[in-house]
């Protein structure tokens, strides 16, 4: 549940990183095929990202960018793992809250240390094939997590909103998120390791 919560909070994280979207927009070529200025195209980004985020926004209505209806119903689908992801967190946070007091409190804390230290492993490798092969993963990360349908490859002459979202943004976003879960992984390793430390001292003198 710990890992589920780390988890959880790196793609919270990486999904409120307006700041990453803002630098692709201004370091890649949307501008050459999107005929709108940076402010207009971050507003509709904005409403895309409120249409995400807010479950009580039900329509997605994007100022300059009209949307077909296969790619309403991609959205959709994207904003129900967004409120999924949201109540995810929240339930493993209150959860990790206390199972990390339980193990500080008996220290046990060191018995992380194993098990992240394979997850580790396990998350270099997962990097390693995003850095080399981005666009085969992200091809089967949409077929894994859409079911197989079609309905998340847009047609910019009726979704030209995937203009300005480059493959280049999402492969940003992809080593954000690793890159938040793998610090916090450490982080919580290196705790782990601390306590054993301290522990080897008291019992070994």
């Amino acid at each position: 549940m710990l890992v589920l919560c780390l988890l959880t909070l790196a793609i919270t994280l990486t999904i409120h990183a307006r700041w990453l979207y803002v630098y692709d927009l201004n370091h890649s070529d949307v501008l050459d095929y999107v005929d709108l200025s940076p402010a207009t195209i971050l507003k509709n980004y904005d409403q895309l990202l409120d249409y995400f985020n807010y479950p009580w926004i039900k329509y997605l209505k994007m100022s300059d960018f009209p949307t077909s209806n296969s790619g309403a119903f991609h959205m959709f689908q994207v904003k129900i793992l967004f409120q999924v992801n949201y109540v995810v967190f929240i339930m493993s946070a209150i959860y990790s809250f206390f199972y990390i007091w339980y193990l500080k409190k008996t220290s046990q804390l060191w018995t992380l240390v194993t098990p992240l230290n394979y997850l580790l492993i396990l998350l270099g490798i997962a990097l390693f094939f995003v850095a080399v092969g981005f666009n085969e993963v992200f091809i089967l990360f949409h077929k894994v997590l859409f079911f197989g349908n079609d309905d998340w490859i847009f047609n910019p002459l009726k979704d030209p909103v995937i203009l300005a979202l480059p493959q280049e943004y999402f492969f940003h976003c992809f080593i954000l998120f690793f890159s938040l879960f793998i610090i916090f992984i450490l982080l919580f390793v290196f705790i782990g390791k601390v306590e054993f430390k301290r522990l080897s001292k008291k019992y070994n003198g």
